[in-house]
């Protein structure tokens, strides 16, 4: 039987009969994400394993399996389920989204579209490797034109904010559990990235303006997030990538109760935390481990990191292999 810890659903082929795995997985797909028809190979060949949870009004499907097409059928499409948008994101080899008369073929990194409300096919010739998230199209709060517009069309990893999407929603896929109030405070950016996404794709001024004002804060420190290492992070850079002013950025941070340089701080000092524990960084220095993640003075590191923990960078190492 699948197992289920917190509000994560974990399914694994593996772990079942072999007459039972395309009906546990196909149940567990259409009560839970969407209804589907779902092409796999007979037993006992079927291996698929899936991942399953919400973050808030976000449903998270991850999905490795050797089945080869899912297709939402014109009478599925119209059960009654919620109206939905799923975004798709490719981990490993390729596969095609078809929907609307458009073909999106996504490779890894890609991200695309498909509405739940029509019939949609996707096909992955190499078997499934991605990350799906459902978000209910009235969460969006988009034109449907926009939404429309937006599906069975590839978002390339190579576009700057796509780029930014891919890396947040394939982080969020791999985290682990964490407390149902935190991942419901996780729904409202994630929503509002996929609003930036569509936003954008859809050509429309005064939407793109809307929506990159109301994501600013998200898309500054996702950026950040992705650049701690490199010693020159600095709010000229973080604004220059979003494309405002630092005095917009430092505005909009303010509005939002967050101090950008207290913010990259505290997540530097929690990454050098974590590595001076972990096995693979036992040999490095505490001077290099704390340049790995942008601190270059090693003293005003080393304030820092008390100031924070309340031990020196020193002391934590050694209190945890004590440990």
């Amino acid at each position: 039987m699948p197992s289920q810890r917190g509000e994560t659903l974990l399914i694994d082929s593996a772990v079942l009969p072999p007459e039972d795995r395309v009906e546990a997985i196909r149940h567990a797909i259409w009560e839970l994400v969407v209804r589907v028809e779902i092409e796999q190979p007979p037993p006992p060949t079927v291996a698929a394993r899936c991942r399953l949870r919400q973050w808030g009004a976000i449903t998270q499907c991850s999905v490795q399996a050797n089945a080869h097409t899912i297709r939402r059928t014109p009478r599925l499409a119209r059960d009654e389920m919620e109206p939905s948008l799923f975004l798709g994101l490719q981990v490993t080899g390729t596969s095609m989204v078809v929907q609307d008369g458009r073909e999106a073929v996504l490779r890894p990194g890609d991200l695309a579209f498909y509405d739940t409300t029509r019939p949609y096919t996707l096909l992955n010739d190499g078997g499934i490797d991605q990350h799906y998230f459902r978000i209910p199209r009235s969460a969006l709060a988009l034109p449907a034109r926009a939404v429309d517009a937006a599906t069975a069309t590839t978002l390339s990893a190579s576009h700057p904010l796509v780029d930014v999407a891919s890396a947040y929603f394939a982080r969020l896929a791999l985290q682990p559990d964490i407390v149902p109030e935190a991942r419901a405070a996780v729904s409202v950016p994630s929503v509002e990235l996929v609003r930036a996404l569509i936003a954008t794709r859809s050509g429309s001024a005064r939407l793109v303006r809307e929506t990159l004002s109301t994501t600013l804060v998200d898309r500054a420190l996702e950026y950040a997030r992705l650049h701690l290492t490199e010693p020159n992070l600095t709010p000229a850079r973080i604004a220059a990538a979003q494309h405002v002013s630092v005095r917009h950025l430092y505005a909009a941070m303010a509005a939002a109760e967050i101090s950008l340089a207290g913010w990259i701080r505290t997540q530097r000092l929690e990454a050098c935390r974590l590595e001076l524990t972990h096995p693979a960084s036992r040999l490095l220095t505490v001077a290099a481990v704390a340049a790995r993640w942008g601190f270059v003075d090693p003293t005003h590191f080393s304030r820092a990191f008390r100031a924070e923990f309340g031990v020196s960078p020193r002391e934590w190492r050694r209190l945890h292999v004590a440990g």
